[in-house]
């Protein structure tokens, strides 16, 4: 079968590697892909954006089955608009529908979904700019730390977490009436701050059966010690060593089981993956966010500790079998460090040149941010690639990540020296 997956980040690059592995595989496309995923696959230079463009695409390369990668499509409805065309009719697609989608497109939407099916979450309320007073007032009953999140996609940045009241009060302002995140904060989710550690679970589902993949646990602060602005991720760690089989069996039962059964009962077209961001509170799980597509940089711990057929797992929940499946785990631990452009998450500069790939070794490359002209690689992004690592325990696989993360450069190169601190303990 030939497939076309959509997306040119570390996650598509990861999902790619993974899905190469498949002897059922023919062709491998990427749109638009990086400098790393043309290793895997034929990149082709158009916009997961333009759904006519993709349509054309899937035609004219037969593609059999369409992985959407990011969000923004899926929210935007290319699953819906794609099945719409009667040509495509046989096409596999992993991601939910535009219904589905709103599970990470509407901070509120999902919200909302975790209190109507029994999800353990956070309290919270939402506001526009003509409830900013009672968004005041709201933060006003509230203990600090105080959580501000932009209702829309804002590119994992639309979360504040502030500890002073004051300077919440600025911020929803900042966000409601001057739209600091743009539309997507047009509407603002405030909640109760959750005092606990952070992890995240990801299931691949059909909207009734589900299988559960390995979890993971990212570093999103830019800083170390989890210090400074968010980001999309500066590292992963997989397995989580506190999650045990306690834990996970609760997460099923309490987490999974009523989202699934959400799906469900309210007739959702879902076949993709479902990745939950939890805080673990006092060995209790409680939702932080729903995302309708793999996370990023997990996939790149996640996928390596997948032993079976990724594409027969895939395959078989696009055509409703998933129940018969069996997703089969490495016992090994994956790390990843993500090397990122100076200044990110704020402004930086694009086009370094990077140096150094011929000495590493003992890790898989996954590229994010970057683009080849002229047989030099060249930084393209904030996020420009993650070095996962295998190993006997995370430890062991951390000085893989950090002894590689040295040997590739480029002009402003930085990342976190600390990812898996907080797990040294356990």
């Amino acid at each position: 079968m030939n497939i076309l997956i959509l997306g040119s980040g570390g996650r598509e690059h990861a999902i790619a590697w993974k899905i190469k592995q498949s002897n059922s595989v023919n062709k491998l496309f990427l749109a638009p892909g990086n400098a790393g995923t043309k290793e895997v696959a034929e990149n082709l230079s158009i916009s997961p954006s333009n759904f006519d463009d993709v349509a054309k695409t899937i035609k004219a390369h037969k593609i059999g089955m369409l992985i959407v990668g990011p969000e923004a499509p899926l929210v935007d409805g290319i699953v819906d608009f794609l099945k719409q065309q009667k040509d495509l009719k046989d096409l596999l697609i992993i991601g939910p529908s535009e219904a589905g989608a709103m599970l990470e497109g509407s901070k509120e939407f999902a919200k909302k979904f975790m209190a109507e099916f029994g999800v353990p979450t956070a309290r919270y309320q939402s506001f526009q700019k003509d409830t900013l007073e009672q968004g005041y007032a709201f933060l006003e009953e509230l203990k600090p730390p105080y959580v501000l999140k932009a209702d829309g996609l804002a590119a994992g940045k639309g979360v504040l977490i502030l500890n002073e009241l004051q300077d919440a009060k600025v911020e929803l302002k900042n966000m409601l009436l001057d739209q600091k995140f743009g539309e997507a904060s047009s509407n603002v989710v405030i909640e109760e701050f959750l005092d606990g550690i952070e992890m995240s679970v990801f299931v691949l589902t059909d909207g009734k059966n589900y299988r559960i993949l390995p979890e993971a646990k990212d570093y999103k602060r830019v800083g170390e010690g989890d210090t400074g602005l968010n980001t999309g991720g500066m590292g992963a760690v997989s397995p989580v060593p506190f999650a045990d089989k306690t834990l996970m069996n609760k997460i099923e039962e309490k987490v999974v089981k009523p989202s699934i059964r959400g799906l469900e009962a309210r007739q959702i077209d879902y076949c993709g993956f479902l990745f939950i961001g939890l805080m673990i509170v006092n060995g209790e799980p409680y939702v932080i966010e729903y995302n309708v597509r793999m996370g990023d940089p997990e996939t790149e711990v996640v996928m390596p500790r997948i032993k079976s057929d990724l594409f027969e797992h895939l395959k078989a929940c696009s055509e409703g079998n998933l129940e018969n499946e069996k997703v089969v785990f490495s016992d090994e631990a994956a790390t990843t460090v993500m090397l990122v452009s100076g200044g990110y998450p704020e402004a930086y500069e694009k086009n370094k040149e990077m140096s150094g790939f011929e000495q590493v070794g003992d890790c898989i490359l996954f590229h994010a941010g970057t683009k080849k002209e002229n047989g030099k690689v060249l930084t393209n992004g904030g996020r420009v690639i993650a070095i996962t690592a295998l190993g006997e325990n995370f430890k062991d696989a951390l000085a893989k990540s950090y002894r590689n993360a040295d040997r590739i450069l480029f002009e402003g190169k930085y990342f976190r020296k600390d990812i898996g601190f907080d797990l040294m303990s356990n």
